[in-house]
């Protein structure tokens, strides 16, 4: 008999759960798929469910009225999509759109809701994730703001590199300009002195990385800041 190449513990916060918690919700969690371009959840939507993904990540981005929109933060292996399910909100003015497929485990909000509710440390690894979100948030906010195309280009490769296992991602320089919110022409622009230095190799829809040292030269202190921050808040869940 083959077994699954698919486990909920591939997903962080559920792989941080102590062995009752964890079993509470094994059977309430259903693997799906989420293709390129799935929407989860649209602005202003109720949400019905929760995702933790495993191999997939999950852009949340705004749109504005115009049509222009802006990544503020990626939810990979590492998080949760759908936080305003146990912070009291239901719904949110942001989108959530797969950006890179793969898989998730999926939980109805009743069954997260009732969880969080109970106080134990379920709810306080929630709560701190929601932290390293919202620095996430902040941090995306200030690189947009002060930073070269370049060092964003860097820190959003670097970001997605880990929460995937491979080294090459499938996605189009269209698609990056839109999650950075900047012309296709500044994204060409970086890539091919990226290309150039060794760093990466480009192909139409494919980003292979070759020297992430490189990149990690290039980017600015937005990456260090986020992956410190969600180390810190989520190493000692007690």
């Amino acid at each position: 008999m083959m077994l699954s190449p698919h486990s909920p513990r591939q997903n962080h916060l559920l792989a941080a759960l102590p062995p009752s918690e964890f079993e509470h919700l094994a059977s309430r969690l259903e693997l799906v798929r989420l293709p390129l371009g799935d929407m989860l959840y649209e602005p202003n939507m109720q949400l019905q469910h929760a995702y933790f993904p495993t191999t997939s990540i999950v852009s949340l981005h705004y749109v504005t009225e115009s049509g222009a929109s802006a990544e503020a933060a990626g939810v990979g292996n590492e998080g949760v999509v759908g936080v305003s399910l146990f912070m009291g909100g239901n719904t949110t003015p942001s989108s959530a759109v797969v950006q890179t497929a793969g898989y998730a485990y999926r939980l109805e909000r009743s069954v997260l809701q009732a969880e969080f509710n109970r106080g134990g440390f379920m709810q306080r690894l929630l709560l701190r994730y929601t932290q390293a979100l919202m620095t996430q948030i902040m941090q995306t906010a200030v690189c947009n703001r002060h930073h070269s195309i370049e060092q964003q280009l860097c820190r959003w490769l670097l970001l997605t590199l880990d929460r995937i296992p491979a080294q090459e991602l499938v996605m189009t320089q269209e698609l990056i300009a839109s999650m950075l919110g900047v012309r296709r022409e500044g994204i060409t622009e970086a890539a091919g002195k990226l290309q150039q230095a060794g760093f990466i190799r480009y192909r139409r829809g494919h980003i292979a990385v070759l020297d992430r040292t490189g990149l990690e030269t290039r980017t600015c202190e937005c990456y260090a800041v986020v992956k410190k921050e969600l180390h810190r808040l989520l190493s000692d869940v007690r």
